[in-house]
C-alpha cells in the first residue's frame, strides 16, 4: 500500500487471535467502541470462556454504577467467537495476542495473510517481539504493526504503536487514530528492542537488583528510597514479584538477545535464582516477598541505611543510580530517532506510572550532572553496563 493511501476510518470489523487475558481485554476494548468483534483461540472452550469472563467483569461494573445495563449488553451482544483463524469475516483489524513465541506469532501471521483481505491491518500485541521479524511471514508486511495495550487493557490507557521497518506511514496514521477513537493515548515508535517501556525501564529493575546482589542494602530498603524518595508507586523488587519474576526476567532477557548481549541488559543472577526456585513473586506466594491475599508482604526497611545511601557516593545510592541510568536509556533511544522525547515520557508516565518522565527528570537534574554519574559508575563498574549516551555528552536533548 503506497504511503499516501487514505484508510477508511469508520468503524469495522475487528479480530483478535488469542483469548487470554490480554486478548479478551483488547477485544472488550474494541466492542466498547462500537465494532464487531470475532475472539477466536487454538485452545477448545478458551474464547468461550474469556467472553463468560468478560461478562462477569461487565456485570460487576454495572453493579457498582459505572457502566449502564444496556451499554453493557451492547458490549456482549458485539462480541463472537470464531472456531479458527480461517473462519473469520474480513476484517478492518486483526490483533494477535498469542504467547510470546516468534514461531506461534509467525505461524499465526501467515494464517491471517491467506484469509484476510490486503487492506487488513495486521497488528501484533508482543510486548518485546521484533515486529519484523514477525512480518517476515507476511508477503505484503506494509500492513503488519505493533499495537502493544498494557495489562489490563480495559483500564490502561497506553499503545505503543510499533512501526517495522516495512511498515506503511498509512498503517500507521490509521492506527493512531484507531487507538484514539479507542479512547486510548497512543505513542509511535520503532521496532526497538523492548519498544519504549520495556526498554527504557530495564535499569529501574536491574539497579536495584544489583544493589541488593552486592549487599549494599536488603530488598525492602532499596525499595523504600525508590518509594519515599523517587516518588515511584511501588518499589523495584516488589514489582518484579508483582509482575512475575519470570515474566520479567522473560522481557529482559528479549531486550538483551536483540541488543546483541549488550551488557547494559544483562540479566541478574538474583533474578535468575528467583525463577530457578520457582519463587515467582505474587502469583506463587513467595518471590523476594512474602505475598498473602495478593499483596506482599514488605520487611520493614532500614532508615538509617537509607538515609545513609541517598546522597552518599553514587555506586551506593539506589536513587542517583536509577534515575540516571533511566534518563541514559530514555535519552539514548530519543537519540536513536525510536520515538520522541514527548512520547518516551507519556510511555513511562501513563505504562508504568513513573511520577516524571526520565527525558523531564533529566531536564530537571540536569544531563550534564546525569552524565558524570553514569562515568562514575563506569569507573566503579568497569565492563561496558554504564556508559553516557552520545547525546548526554552533547549536552542532551533540546
Amino acid at each position: 500500500m503506497d504511503d499516501e493511501t487514505d484508510i477508511d476510518d469508520t468503524l469495522g470489523h475487528v479480530a483478535v487471535v488469542g483469548a487470554g487475558a490480554m486478548g479478551a481485554g483488547i477485544a472488550q476494548v474494541a466492542a466498547a467502541a462500537g465494532h464487531r468483534v470475532w475472539l477466536v483461540d487454538a485452545a477448545p472452550g478458551a474464547a468461550e470462556r474469556a467472553v463468560a469472563s468478560t461478562r462477569t467483569a461487565l456485570d460487576g461494573r454495572v453493579a457498582k454504577g459505572r457502566l449502564g445495563a444496556d451499554e453493557a449488553d451492547g458490549i456482549l451482544d458485539r462480541i463472537e467467537v470464531a472456531t479458527a483463524v480461517g473462519d473469520l469475516p474480513a476484517c478492518a483489524l486483526v490483533v494477535e495476542a498469542v504467547p510470546e513465541s516468534l514461531e506461534l506469532k509467525r505461524e499465526v501471521f501467515g494464517a491471517l495473510a491467506e484469509s484476510q483481505p490486503p487492506s487488513t491491518m495486521l497488528a501484533t500485541n508482543t510486548s518485546s517481539i521484533d515486529v519484523d521479524a514477525v512480518a517476515d511471514a507476511v508477503a505484503d508486511p506494509e500492513r503488519v504493526l505493533g499495537l502493544h495495550f498494557f495489562n489490563p487493557p480495559v483500564a490502561m490507557r497506553l499503545v505503543e504503536v510499533v512501526q517495522g521497518s516495512q511498515t506503511s506511514r498509512a498503517f500507521v496514521e490509521h492506527a493512531v487514530r484507531l487507538v484514539q477513537a479507542w479512547g486510548k493515548t497512543p505513542v509511535r515508535c520503532r521496532s526497538t528492542p523492548g519498544f519504549i517501556v520495556n526498554r527504557v525501564a530495564r535499569p529501574f529493575y536491574g539497579e536495584a537488583q544489583r544493589l541488593v546482589e552486592a549487599g549494599v542494602a536488603d530488598a525492602a530498603t532499596v525499595d523504600h528510597v525508590l518509594r519515599e524518595h523517587g516518588g515511584f508507586p511501588m518499589g523495584p523488587l516488589e514489582l518484579t514479584d508483582f509482575i512475575g519474576q519470570d515474566v520479567n526476567l522473560a522481557v529482559g532477557t528479549s531486550v538483551w538477545e536483540q541488543t546483541g548481549r549488550d551488557e547494559r541488559y544483562a540479566p541478574t543472577r538474583l533474578q535468575q535464582q528467583l525463577v530457578e526456585r520457582g519463587d515467582l513473586g505474587r502469583k506463587t506466594g513467595r518471590g523476594v516477598y512474602r505475598w498473602e491475599g495478593g499483596r506482599a508482604v514488605l520487611d520493614q526497611p532500614d532508615l538509617e541505611l537509607a538515609a545513609r545511601l541517598v546522597g552518599g557516593p553514587v555506586e551506593t545510592d539506589p536513587l542517583a543510580r536509577t534515575l540516571a541510568m533511566l534518563v541514559n536509556e530514555a535519552v539514548d533511544l530519543v537519540h536513536r530517532g525510536e520515538a520522541t522525547a514527548e512520547d518516551v515520557d507519556t510511555a513511562m508516565m501513563l505504562g508504568v506510572r513513573y511520577p516524571k518522565g526520565p527525558i523531564a527528570w533529566g531536564r530537571e537534574l540536569g544531563f550534564d550532572t546525569v552524565e558524570r554519574t553514569i562515568v562514575a559508575l563506569d569507573a566503579a563498574f568497569p565492563g561496558g553496563r554504564y556508559r553516557p549516551s552520545p547525546a548526554l555528552r552533547d549536552g542532551g536533548l533540546t
